[in-house]
């Protein structure tokens, strides 16, 4: 077994609450999510979001359609959550959000840990798949400023 970790900063020039606000809100993941992922929410919305809540998603990777399911498993507005997979591509895969109120705005943290499955021969994919983690993050950074209007 062996953990990967990835970790994202940004600071957006708005008051916590409503960014918080754009995050609580699943929809805005498909807005968020990189265009060739085609990343599709399945639960019926909206989606009350709460510790336990699930999510189920469609999504590809590398052409390959799979589904995703995750849990959230810590819920504190305006301060963050966190949300784990229950079923997708990892063998484990667990995001922590958290939003600071910063003098310029507020500070949004993504704390990422995932485990690969088929350990020690995905070790081999391990490069390819921290590139594409890094590839999406950068992606949603700038459809989260987009979509805020920042």
């Amino acid at each position: 077994m062996r953990l990967h970790e990835f970790r994202a900063t940004d600071t957006i020039a708005l008051p916590r609450d409503r960014v918080f606000a754009f995050f609580s809100d699943a929809a805005n993941l498909e807005v968020i999510t990189p265009p060739e992922l085609r990343f599709r929410i399945l639960t019926p919305q909206p989606i009350a979001m709460h510790p336990r809540a699930l999510i189920r998603y469609r999504l590809r990777l590398i052409g390959v359609p799979f589904e995703w399911v995750t849990r959230i498993t810590e819920w504190n507005p305006p301060h963050g959550f966190v949300d784990e997979q229950l079923a997708g591509p990892y063998k484990a895969w667990v995001h922590r959000h958290r939003f600071l109120e910063v003098p310029m705005g507020t500070q949004v943290d993504d704390d990422v840990t995932y485990e690969l499955p088929l350990y020690p021969f995905s070790e081999l994919a391990a490069p390819v798949v921290a590139f594409q983690v890094r590839r999406i993050f950068s992606f949603r950074t700038q459809a989260i400023r987009r979509a805020l209007g920042v």
